[in-house]
């Protein structure tokens, strides 16, 4: 789905301008307005600076989103209740819309580029933004409807494409890909300040992502109900693989690290400003002179209401020789949160908050740590989360830029850690992943956190891997995107394109050892004591109709307009 977005100030005063322009009415009476289009065509696109007006109502859809992120997966859970689709629950008038409103803006404004008989230098960056932001509106549909119509032109009320039907999701999907193709040939190559204007290769990042999708979403739900006729997904893992590439092969960008693998994958996503981070490809800058925040997203970090990271993201974190925890001597055992990250993977300690981490550094300097909010864990509703483990990752412990209301601290998006992890995961589906290959993407990853290699040859054996009938290559792969990636908010598009739901079905997430708080969690508890909060509400775990779950339901008020759009399985 695509999430809710922010801008920066420039933004939102380039974007009262235009919504004031556009909405210009005759002077003579107020009910005989000229529709927009006619409005925009008389006043608008005479000069680049229109274009790049017009284009800048879309760019709150690349802004930031709140802290938590990837609840009610393995990685993180909320409150006791699961959303009606994990609880096999949800109806025909759930879900997202199926609306064309933006898709209709992209496709007016490319209109206008093709109409444009001035120099094309002149709008070149303004083309690509435009063919970019219609390729982002539309991934938003195939990733919630899969099949729908595409429409690349502006339609009146009595076009007949109105009441055409859906076109397959590979057609989509390659429509996609040409429109990123097209919006990386215009747009500007150089790496800019990562918060405005959006470079190529923010687009590639893009192209990288849908294709990797659309890719294994064709692989694994091959031969279901949602699979495609004559799929092909090598020819969307090696566009996936390629754009991943030419992003790595510019040099533009690398993983940040100070030589501190204690410390740089936490303070990678903890900075006042990120246009120098290399790492960064794209971050929300706030300002709180201009009301531009992140409404309350380290309120909720800073005090652990409502949701958890899990035990099973917990035990996938392998420890300091490359060995998961049920082979592994260096594993300490779950008695404690403490034990459990010793000797562990450092994204660990980096992610989920430990005793000794630092929980605010006061204006004065002082420093105060962790446990004195452990130690209140539970006492209380504010102080208290389904599982026990808080969520360290994305927080900021400079408590001068904290307020309970609103929060100015910038957040980072997307960065270069995603492109060498679609890299690694295309090539390992592909079947052509070699060493050099992991080299040059995860283990660039461990080497920030001074991990051992992934040796291809010599892949350690896990008996609890998550994907036990995958091969080793593939479920280290999915590892290293989990842990690495784990909060940024990618881990509900996994599940879906790898048809992973079928590995969490009748399973409930579980939390850490009750015993170790000071005060009672008040919550269930499996045999071995560890936080069962699903065990009342939720007996049989996950309930995820296989069947019909993994794309929503077109609403009934657009089946209603126009029948030739039918319904997605199971929906019926």
């Amino acid at each position: 789905m695509l999430k809710i977005k922010y801008m920066n100030y420039k933004t939102l005063l380039i974007s009262l301008i235009v919504l004031c322009t556009i909405s210009y009415a005759c002077k003579k009476d107020l009910l005989d307005q000229n529709p927009l289009d006619q409005v925009t065509e008389a006043s608008f696109f005479k000069t680049p600076q229109d274009f790049t007006i017009y284009l800048n109502q879309f760019y709150p859809s690349t802004g930031g989103s709140y802290g938590k992120g990837d609840i009610n997966t393995d990685i993180a859970v909320s409150s006791v209740y699961l959303p009606e689709r994990l609880a096999g629950e949800s109806t025909i008038n759930d879900g997202p819309s199926y609306s064309y409103s933006s898709i209709r803006s992209t496709n007016y404004v490319i209109q206008k580029i093709r109409e444009w008989d001035g120099d094309f230098e002149g709008i070149k960056q303004q083309a690509g933004e435009a063919y970019y932001f219609r390729a982002l509106y539309y991934s938003g549909l195939l990733k919630n409807f899969g099949s729908v119509q595409w429409i690349d032109k502006v339609l009146e009320m009595d076009s007949e494409e109105l009441f055409g039907a859906r076109d397959s999701r590979d057609f989509i999907a390659d429509k996609i890909i040409a429109d990123l193709d097209t919006a990386a040939m215009y747009l500007t190559e150089e790496r800019g300040n990562g918060y405005s204007r959006i470079p190529k290769w923010f687009a590639l990042l893009l192209q990288s992502r849908i294709a990797l999708y659309e890719g294994t979403w064709e692989k694994y739900h091959d031969g279901t109900v949602f699979g495609v006729s004559n799929a092909n997904p090598d020819k969307y893992l090696s566009k996936a693989a390629s754009a991943a590439s030419a992003i790595m092969n510019s040099g533009l960008y690398q993983i940040y690290t100070t030589g501190d693998p204690a410390n740089d994958y936490y303070y990678c996503f903890n900075m006042r400003d990120f246009t120098n981070n290399p790492e960064c490809m794209r971050w929300t800058k706030m300002d709180l002179a201009w009301d531009i925040n992140s409404g309350r997203k380290l309120f909720y970090l800073k005090y652990p209401v409502d949701a958890g990271m899990t035990k099973d993201l917990v035990d996938n974190y392998l420890c300091t020789d490359g060995l998961p925890i049920a082979t592994s001597l260096l594993y300490q055992g779950d008695n404690t949160i403490e034990d459990e990250i010793m000797n562990r993977d450092p994204r660990m300690d980096q992610t989920i908050f430990n005793n000794d981490d630092i929980l605010y550094i006061h204006e004065d300097g002082s420093m105060e740590y962790y446990d004195t909010l452990f130690s209140r864990e539970f006492q209380d509703m504010t102080h208290s989360n389904p599982t026990g483990y808080n969520q360290r990752k994305q927080y900021y412990e400079y408590e001068i830029y904290h307020n309970t209301q609103f929060e100015e601290t910038p957040t980072l998006n997307d960065r270069y850690a995603e492109v060498l992890l679609i890299f690694a995961e295309a090539k390992a589906e592909l079947g052509t992943l070699s060493q050099s290959d992991l080299d040059i993407s995860i283990n660039l990853l461990r080497d920030r956190v001074a991990m051992p290699h992934l040796i291809l040859s010599n892949i350690p054996n896990d008996p609890n891997w998550k994907y036990p009938d995958l091969s080793p290559l593939i479920n280290e792969v999915r590892r290293e995107r989990m842990v690495e990636l784990a909060t940024e908010n990618k881990r509900w598009d996994d599940i879906y394109r790898w048809a992973a739901i079928k590995y969490l079905n009748g399973k409930r997430p579980l939390g850490a050892m009750s015993d170790q708080f000071l005060h009672d969690p008040n919550l269930p508890v499996t045999a071995d004591g560890h936080l069962d909060p699903y065990q009342n509400a939720y007996p049989n775990g996950y309930h995820f109709n296989l069947n019909r779950d993994y794309l929503w339901p077109i609403p009934e008020s657009q089946v209603r307009l126009n029948p030739n759009l039918g319904q997605n399985p199971g929906w019926e």
